[in-house]
């Protein structure tokens, strides 16, 4: 349904917004972007909106492009962009009856000075369709959008899920440019992180993923820690389960990783599978994600002679996605830093055993060293090479790794839990919002 049939179609009644008890509560999940097969944004909205309504609560999606692909019972309602980023027209100018308001306006001209709109742009169209929906919900729940527009009074609660602060990346990015154009252009794209950190410290209720993003949201957005909650996420464990049907590739080593984003770490592993190839000549590479024609990573496939080495798939369906990774002898997560991992949550939870840095909250998902996975240094391809040679030498250790790991998942990280934790925390949001009000307090 589009946000404008909503806004123009008769008012829904309900009961009132404010309800602390057991009762089911009715969910808006922003989402300013929602492509189920880049980024962990659309992978969240799916599955805790499906947790969410097996629990019995009323959850509506409003998101736009890339729209989230949404299991049954959890409609979207799109709020469109003018989708500038598309494929295969990316930053495109669009047409004059394109332009619908000042909103639109304001975002080509973001995007034309280098900068990126979608978070405030959102945010502004969000708002706008709150305010004629007013009253139908009990909670509305960001998913890292940190727009201006969420400061208004929408209506109901507010609760934000910050995965990780986007500063870490745009530092990282810094960190790798090698030109000062280039830095400069770095900076203008992500000036909207100037924003998120302004609307962070004014959120009453924050939601992140695991210990260490909580640390990283108060050491970079200065938000007051007890406004913080963690909620892990997790893994879908009935699809991402083992399957002895599926035969092991010999040598098959598989990760998930935008090619050129320097958080990912994939320069580092194309790095340590050269190494590891002057003496396991048969190991090879899958990367889920889309191949760079040119930077770090095509240029050290190149240098390493590795092209025949090194496959990259995309668009791939999640049946054939799990496949790939059961048929892997190894999975691999080479990041930097990672806000949570759901790779490694999912190639845990299928039994293939994982070779993990310790960037960010990895560890916290992935386990000790030894135990649950072979744990390496962020960053270093001799430390990642030798891991990787270790595991593909030993078949018991793989079958040790893959079973813990898998069990590991299954006591702590699925969308079940998230959901339950979740809705939890919508409750104490709805209780501190009414008890504001009854107060005679502003919010």
């Amino acid at each position: 349904m589009t946000a404008e049939a909503i806004e123009a179609g008769p008012r829904t009644g309900g009961h009132a917004s404010g309800s602390t008890d057991g009762r089911p509560l009715r969910i808006a999940l922003l989402t300013y972007k929602g492509n189920p097969f880049c980024g962990g944004q659309g992978v969240y909205v799916r599955h805790l909106g499906r947790e969410l309504a097996r629990l019995g609560h009323s959850v509506e999606v409003i998101g736009a492009q890339p729209y989230p692909v949404l299991d049954e019972g959890v409609p979207l309602t799109e709020l469109p962009s003018l989708d500038l980023y598309r494929q295969p027209d990316p930053f495109r100018t669009p047409g004059r009856g394109e332009y619908r308001d000042w909103i639109d306006a304001a975002e080509v001209a973001t995007m034309w000075t280098g900068g990126f709109p979608e978070p405030l742009t959102f945010s502004l169209r969000a708002r706008r369709h709150l305010a004629a929906r007013r009253g139908e919900f009990d909670v509305i729940h960001d998913n890292q959008t940190l727009g201006y527009g969420l400061l208004a009074d929408l209506g109901a609660p507010l609760v934000t899920t910050i995965h990780h602060p986007i500063t870490v990346d745009r530092q990282l990015e810094l960190d790798a440019a090698d030109s000062r154009r280039r830095r400069a252009s770095v900076r203008r794209w992500y000036a909207f992180t100037r924003m998120q950190k302004r609307v962070a410290r004014r959120l009453p209720s924050v939601l992140t993923v695991s210990g260490s993003s909580k640390q990283e949201i108060v050491d970079h957005l200065g938000v007051r820690q007890d406004r913080i909650h963690v909620v892990h996420i997790g893994a879908d464990t009935d699809l991402w389960s083992p399957d002895p049907k599926i035969a092991e590739v010999p040598g098959r080593i598989v990760t998930t990783s935008s090619a050129d984003v320097p958080l990912k770490g994939l320069v580092h592993l194309v790095e340590a599978l050269a190494k590891l190839r002057t003496e396991n000549p048969q190991a090879h590479l899958v990367v889920v994600g889309k191949r760079a024609e040119d930077g770090p990573v095509a240029q050290a496939i190149e240098r390493y002679g590795l092209q025949d080495a090194v496959e990259f798939v995309k668009g791939i369906s999640d049946a054939e996605l799990v496949d790939l990774v059961r048929s892997a002898e190894i999975a691999c997560v080479p990041s930097l830093y990672e806000g949570f991992s759901l790779p490694a949550a999912e190639a845990m939870a299928t039994g293939t055993p994982l070779v993990a840095t310790t960037g960010g909250a990895i560890p916290e998902v992935a386990g000790p060293d030894g135990e649950t996975c072979l744990a390496v240094p962020p960053a270093d391809a001799g430390a990642l090479a030798a891991a990787l040679a270790r595991l593909l030498g030993d078949p018991e250790l793989r079958a040790r790794l893959g079973a813990a790991g898998r069990e590991r998942v299954l006591s702590r990280f699925t969308w079940k839990q998230a959901a339950i934790g979740t809705a939890e925390l919508y409750r104490q949001a709805i209780a501190a919002r009414a008890a504001t009000t009854h107060s005679g307090g502003r919010r």
